[in-house]
């Protein structure tokens, strides 16, 4: 389950209406329902945050729409951080970290 998205034109809330961008905090307080019900219906192991970048910049700043996910997983444990936030993705995209000594000489 990827959970993002919600910037999008077509999501329930209109921030273009608004003066300002939202701050992390708002964003937070008004996904929360959302996100921790797919949380708690798929567990942490088969959700990710996500962001639609460029695309959500129309209504939030890239640290902002992260520093929302942060505090929507502040409860979580170490463990499901993970999961939400890197391991799901790396799991479900078949990715691997390449080790920095490897990096290193590739670059």
């Amino acid at each position: 389950m990827k959970l993002g998205g919600m910037m999008m034109r077509l999501a329930a809330y209109d921030y273009g209406t608004r003066p300002t961008p939202p701050s992390s905090a708002e964003l937070a307080d008004y996904w929360r329902p959302y996100i921790e019900l797919c949380i708690e219906r798929f567990g942490p192991a088969r959700c990710m945050f996500e962001s639609n970048f460029p695309v959500d910049k129309m209504g939030i700043g890239f640290a902002a729409l992260w520093n929302a996910f942060k505090r929507i997983a502040a409860g979580a444990s170490p463990e499901e951080k993970l999961a939400l936030f890197s391991g799901t993705a790396r799991r479900a995209y078949r990715l691997s970290l390449i080790p920095a000594r490897r990096a290193e000489r590739s670059g």
